[in-house]
C-alpha cells in the first residue's frame, strides 16, 4: 500500500483517475531500455502490439487492420474525424459529456460537415432518435460517439446505436478511449468501423500515443482525404503496414511500456478477469461511499464500471480541494467534476487499483469528513 513516505521517496501516488493511471514496475521498467525506430525487433514490437489488438477487438486481419498514432487519445480522434470523413460526407456527433463536445471542436476547426445530437450528461443517446435523425437527413454518411464518457462515468449503448447506423450503410466511429482492453466490445458484431483508443488506459501503459482499429476497406476508401499531413489516418496505415515502421519519430518507450502492458493482462486472464476487477472496484467503491451518505450522479445500469461521478456530501463542512490535498497526501488522487450543473467529484478504479485500495480511499474521505465536521484543517 502506498504512504505518505513512498511518496517522499519518489514513488508516487496511485491515480484514482481514468488515465493516466496507475501502472506496474515492470512496465515501468521497460522504459529504461533505448530502443531506435528503424531496428526491426522494434518494428517486429509494433507489429505484435497491432496483432494482438486485432484479437482484443475480436476481429479478423482480413478484415480489420491497426493504425498507431502518435499522441494522446485526442490525436487518434482527430485523426479519424479529419480523415475518414471528406467534403463531400456530413458527420453525426452524438453528445452526452465532454468528449462528444470535443469532437465537434475538431470538426469545427478542421470544417468537417456535421450535425450534432446532444443528450444530457446523465442520459444515455436514444438509438431511435439517432435513427430518426439519420433518416431525416440522407446526407449523414458517419456516425460517432463516445462508449465510457468519463465526464459522468456513463456507459452508452454503443451496442445499440451500432445496428442502427449499421442498417443504413453508415460508418460507426466509437470513441473507446477508457473502455477498451477493460470491457468486452466485439468490433465487427456491434458494426463499428473505426474504434479509437489510447495506450494509458485500460490495458493500462503509459502516455504517449493512441490506436485505431478500423474497417480495412473503409480506411483504404478514405485515401487523400486527410486535413492534416501528420494525422494522416490512411498514410500512417500504409507507412506501418509494410514493415512496422511508424511514418514518424515512434514514442519508443511508450511502445516497449504498452507491449509489456499486453502481456501482462493477457497473464491476469485477459479482458474478462480484467473487466471483473475493475467492476468489483465500482461496485465496492459506490457501496462504501453510499455508506457516507455520497451519491453517484449516474444511477442504475448505465454507470459505467471505469470511473465514478459523485455529489458533493451533504450535510458536512466540504471543500473539493481540501479533500484533494489530504487523500494525495495519503497516497491518492481523485479527479474534480467535469459535470456543469452539479457539484461533482470522480473516483477512477482503472489501473493497478485493487479491493484494498478503494477500501482505503473510502476510509480516507471518511476521516477528512470527520476532521471537518469537527471543525479540523
Amino acid at each position: 500500500m502506498m504512504d505518505i513516505e513512498n511518496e517522499k521517496c519518489g514513488l508516487g501516488y496511485k491515480l484514482l483517475t481514468p488515465g493516466p493511471l496507475t501502472t506496474t514496475d515492470t512496465v515501468k521498467k521497460e522504459m529504461l531500455f533505448d530502443h531506435c525506430t528503424w531496428d526491426d525487433d522494434y518494428k517486429r514490437i509494433t507489429l505484435d502490439i497491432r496483432k494482438k489488438l486485432l484479437e482484443l477487438a475480436q476481429v479478423s486481419e482480413k478484415e480489420y487492420t491497426v493504425v498507431l498514432m502518435q499522441g494522446s487519445g485526442t490525436f487518434g480522434v482527430e485523426s479519424v474525424l479529419t480523415s475518414v470523413v471528406g467534403d463531400e460526407n456530413k458527420l453525426l456527433i452524438v453528445a452526452n459529456g465532454a468528449y462528444g463536445e470535443r469532437m465537434e471542436e475538431i470538426a469545427e476547426h478542421a470544417k468537417v460537415p456535421y450535425t450534432i445530437y446532444r443528450e444530457m450528461y446523465n442520459q444515455v443517446p436514444d438509438a431511435q432518435k439517432i435513427a430518426g435523425i439519420l433518416d431525416a437527413d440522407k446526407e449523414i454518411t458517419h456516425v460517432a460517439m463516445v462508449h465510457s464518457e468519463t465526464t459522468s462515468g456513463i456507459l452508452n449503448d454503443v451496442e445499440t446505436v451500432g445496428k442502427v447506423v449499421q442498417e443504413r450503410g453508415l460508418t460507426m466511429i466509437v470513441d473507446a478511449m477508457s473502455s477498451f482492453g477493460g470491457m468486452e466490445i466485439p468490433v465487427k458484431e456491434w458494426g463499428i468501423d473505426f474504434i479509437i483508443s489510447s495506450a494509458n488506459k485500460c490495458i493500462q501503459g503509459v502516455p504517449g500515443f493512441s490506436f485505431i482499429i478500423a474497417n480495412k476497406e473503409k480506411l483504404i476508401q478514405s485515401k487523400g482525404k486527410a486535413r492534416s499531413l501528420s494525422l494522416d489516418l490512411y498514410s500512417q496505415w500504409e507507412t506501418m503496414n509494410k514493415d512496422g515502421k511508424w511514418r514518424f519519430t515512434s514514442p519508443t518507450h511508450v511502445v516497449l511500456a504498452f507491449a509489456q502492458a499486453l502481456k501482462e493482462l493477457e497473464e491476469e486472464g485477459g479482458i474478462p478477469a480484467r473487466s471483473r476487477r475493475y467492476a468489483d472496484n465500482n461496485r465496492l467503491l459506490i457501496s462504501k461511499l453510499g455508506e457516507l451518505g455520497i451519491r453517484p450522479y449516474i444511477g442504475g445500469r448505465h454507470q459505467g464500471p471505469i470511473i465514478t461521478t459523485f455529489f458533493y456530501p451533504e450535510n458536512h463542512r466540504f471543500s473539493f480541494q481540501e479533500m484533494y490535498d489530504y487523500m494525495k497526501e495519503r497516497g491518492y488522487a481523485i479527479y474534480p467534476g467535469k459535470v456543469t450543473e452539479a457539484d461533482t467529484f470522480r473516483i477512477g478504479n482503472i489501473g493497478e487499483i485493487y479491493k484494498e485500495d478503494i477500501q482505503k480511499v473510502a476510509e480516507l474521505i471518511k476521516e477528512f469528513l470527520e476532521q471537518k465536521d469537527m471543525g479540523g484543517n
